[in-house]
């Protein structure tokens, strides 16, 4: 899609979704959005911010959360570069610096990070309807899905890392996978529009929510991170009831009043990437009232200069540790609030009941 605006005339972002009260103001969340396009460059690349490095996740996180602004054009910049600068095997390298392709500093291809594009793909179609996107993307997704797929373990699990000598990590992690698995329910979403069904993949979802429901063998042990807590229901594998008490068990364990989210145990550090995920998640299995109490919590995050959020907090120290304001940290505070606020798209792509179920024979259990 093109912008209707004359090139390099500021706009103000539409906002008024993502507008919640002790989180975002109108003009807060306008300011957040600006501080997310500052940092853009303008062949698409989203870095962490402008000096760092991009890595394909988070890029693609941060080109979400324009889209929940209504910043198409932006976003849609995002996926070109992704598209211009995918590896032949269908992978994108772990990190860019700056968001220079041709300067790369991790050569490895990390799946979690390959499979995304398909996530902020559907997003970015169910914002605009734009079927002309859909298939220009789609060898791109379905490139980067079948490349994720390659490193599927019998077991179900996704190996987490394929290393620039073609060498494949048979060892997988719960957040990970459980993000891969988000993924593939939107591959399918964007195969089924497409009338291009893709029994494969199918199976393939059901074998990993299965491993990741029924098997936590078959993971490396992280259970340290908060992520590896929330993510099977961030991801879809876990729902319901069986979500709702996976959250509450280790509630205690990594939420910390009025400050947020522990990224680590027992670190006493919280972060708000991880703190603005849990709350999209609580939002996903119907606590909005503790999503909103999380994201409240964060605030002292907030600087009010750029409009984005340090990556975290050191308690104890009463420290901003690391000294970084992160596309990705406001992109995914962006999401969570805009799911609260009721966006569409991206209450579809997060809700979880509307994507396809993966071949599970556990489904119904």
């Amino acid at each position: 899609m093109t912008s209707s605006r004359h090139p390099g005339t500021p706009r103000t972002p539409r906002t008024e979704h993502l507008v919640l009260p002790g989180v975002l103001t109108d003009a807060q969340a306008a300011a957040t959005v600006r501080g997310i396009l500052a940092v853009q460059r303008e062949d698409g690349a989203i870095p962490w911010f402008r000096g760092h490095h991009l890595d394909p996740w988070d890029h693609v996180e941060a080109a979400m959360a324009l889209d929940a602004a209504d910043e198409h054009e932006a976003a849609g910049r995002a996926y070109a570069w992704l598209a211009r600068h995918q590896n032949q095997d269908g992978s994108w390298y772990a990190a860019y610096a700056d968001g220079d392709f041709a300067d790369v500093t991790d050569h490895g291809r990390e799946t979690n990070f390959v499979a995304y594009v398909a996530v902020g793909v559907w997003h970015h179609y169910l914002a605009t309807g734009d079927d002309t996107f859909l298939e220009r993307m789609w060898p791109v997704v379905h490139a980067a899905v079948e490349f994720v797929l390659r490193l599927q373990q019998p077991g179900g699990q996704i190996g987490w890392r394929q290393d620039d000598d073609g060498s494949g990590a048979t060892d997988a992690l719960l957040t990970g996978s459980s993000s891969i698995h988000h993924a593939l329910r939107c591959a399918l979403a964007i195969a089924e529009q497409r009338e291009e069904p893709q029994p494969d993949w199918e199976l393939a979802a059901g074998a990993l929510r299965h491993a990741i429901r029924r098997h936590p063998e078959r993971f490396l042990d992280k259970g340290r991170y908060s992520m590896d807590w929330y993510y099977p229901v961030l991801g879809g594998a876990l729902t319901g009831t069986e979500a709702r008490s996976r959250l509450k068990e280790s509630w205690d364990r990594f939420v910390v009043p009025d400050l947020g989210v522990r990224c680590v145990v027992p670190n006493p550090w919280v972060t708000g990437g991880e703190s603005a995920e849990l709350a999209l998640a609580l939002w996903a299995v119907g606590e909005s009232d503790h999503a909103l109490t999380v994201l409240q919590s964060i605030q002292h995050l907030r600087d009010e200069d750029s409009g984005l959020y340090w990556t975290g907090y050191v308690f104890d120290d009463d420290a901003v540790w690391p000294r970084e304001l992160t596309t990705w940290t406001a992109g995914s505070l962006l999401l969570a609030v805009a799911a609260l606020g009721g966006h569409e798209a991206t209450c579809q792509v997060f809700a979880g009941d509307r994507l396809p179920r993966g071949l599970d024979p556990d489904c119904c259990v």
